[in-house]
């Protein structure tokens, strides 16, 4: 390809394989502390050994959710697909593929059945909390876990009162293996073979009618879709996209733990959040997906030469958009450095500049479909550690190192003495 005069050539950024400084040292900051060094929202590298083009900033979510521009189709590493995402399901498809599979999953996001999973979510919290009191520590990230695998089993017609423990540590180390290498990913891919392994049976079993959860739960509809083609998922995709919605609400476990830390080091959220109206606690609830770090980038590959900023991104390149740094974006938000929850007051509602779980539109492009469900289950855990309990929060590690993804307090967050009070 011949470049015009008018082309500018990409800037190199500083490592030829960015691979093992984003793991050691770089985490959620690489990108963008990057861009900042060449003065840029571009520049190339590789990524465990590919070519990859790094871009940020709302201009660059605007290109990237160009659904014309870009596939899903092979972009996430097989890494991934072992451990976090698995093999077929939604995230990986492109055109009518994932337009129908996609529908499938916005299917579920009804305010009706939300609502119900709200419901659901409090009662475990009320149902988990009744254990904590007189126990001398509680481990907030674990107890969410499975207070939130209990609520998303039963939400999806799955019976999992017996075995929730089980059930959400091998969810919960689907998640953590993400960004990682050694016994964390090992633990990780060995967890989700067993996860796809029970709802595949699941399947098997709502298929040959030898449990009957209800037509209209989840796990009924996934086991028993048909594309317009009137073809039905193999028992393997079934569980993958199954799983797909099971795994991102226990994920949903980090943000709890980082707005119980936002409560401890800015106590003036806590009054707020028990006098103000409603409104503030999703501005809170924003906040905390703003600020803290939870997923780190988001990757796709270019269907044709694009062209961005006097840039030429080659036909069948990697493409990696910075979402932690767009999340952070000074041109974007005032003082992004600090923890402002009222910014969500006069927030444009772009579907480009907060993008922590990514951007774009939710029924024809590649934003997760779950998103409400996040932001619901993520206010009701704060609501609960604001309304519900007193609690205390003894001398431990509440760092989280931003080069292990995901990060969380190191420490997990450790609560005691609690003692459970009337809204």
């Amino acid at each position: 390809m011949l470049r015009s005069s008018s082309q500018k050539s990409i800037p190199r950024g500083p490592d030829w394989d960015a691979t093992v400084p984003i793991l050691r040292s770089g985490g959620y900051w690489y990108i963008s502390r990057t861009c900042d060094a060449l003065k840029t929202d571009i520049f190339q590298t590789r990524l465990m050994l590919k070519r990859a083009i790094c871009i940020r900033g709302e201009e660059a979510a605007k290109l990237f959710y160009n659904c014309k521009l870009f596939r899903r189709t092979g972009a996430s590493p097989s890494r991934l697909q072992r451990s976090l995402l698995g093999k077929g399901g939604v995230h990986g498809l492109d055109g009518q593929d994932h337009h129908e599979r996609k529908q499938l999953f916005m299917s579920f996001m009804g305010q009706k059945n939300i609502e119900h999973l709200s419901q659901l979510t409090r009662a475990a919290w009320q149902t988990q909390a009744a254990n904590w009191e007189g126990l001398p520590r509680v481990e907030l990230q674990t107890e969410a876990q499975q207070i939130l695998c209990s609520a998303i089993c039963t939400w999806c017609g799955i019976d999992v009162h017996a075995e929730v423990k089980e059930r959400a540590a091998d969810l919960a180390s689907m998640v953590d293996s993400f960004g990682a290498v050694g016994p964390r990913f090992w633990r990780g891919t060995r967890a989700r073979r067993r996860t796809e392994r029970w709802i595949q049976q699941i399947v098997r079993n709502i298929r040959n009618n030898h449990s009957s959860p209800l037509s209209d739960t989840p796990a009924h509809v996934i086991a028993t879709w048909r594309d317009s083609r009137g073809r039905s998922l193999d028992e393997h995709t079934a569980a993958v996209e199954i799983l797909n919605l099971l795994r991102p609400t226990v994920a949903v476990s980090y943000l709890i733990v980082f707005a119980a830390l936002a409560l401890h080091q800015h106590r003036r959220e806590h009054q707020r959040i028990l006098t103000g109206a409603p409104a503030y606690l999703n501005c809170f609830a924003q906040e905390v997906r703003r600020f803290f770090p939870f997923a780190p980038a988001m990757a796709a590959t270019t269907n044709e030469d694009v062209k961005w900023e006097d840039h030429i991104l080659p036909r069948n390149t990697m493409v990696v958009l910075d979402l932690f740094g767009t999340n952070h974006d000074p041109r974007i938000w005032c003082d992004p450095l600090e923890f402002l929850p009222d910014r969500f007051r006069y927030w444009n509602q772009s579907a480009f500049n907060f993008i922590p779980q990514g951007g774009g539109d939710f029924d024809h492009g590649h934003r997760c479909a779950g998103e409400w469900i996040t932001i619901e289950q993520l206010k009701i855990g704060v609501e609960y550690l604001v309304r519900n309990i007193q609690y205390e929060v003894p001398l431990q590690d509440l760092r989280y190192p931003m080069n292990r993804m995901p990060t969380k307090p190191v420490d997990g967050f450790i609560i005691r003495g609690v003692r459970r009070c009337s809204a």
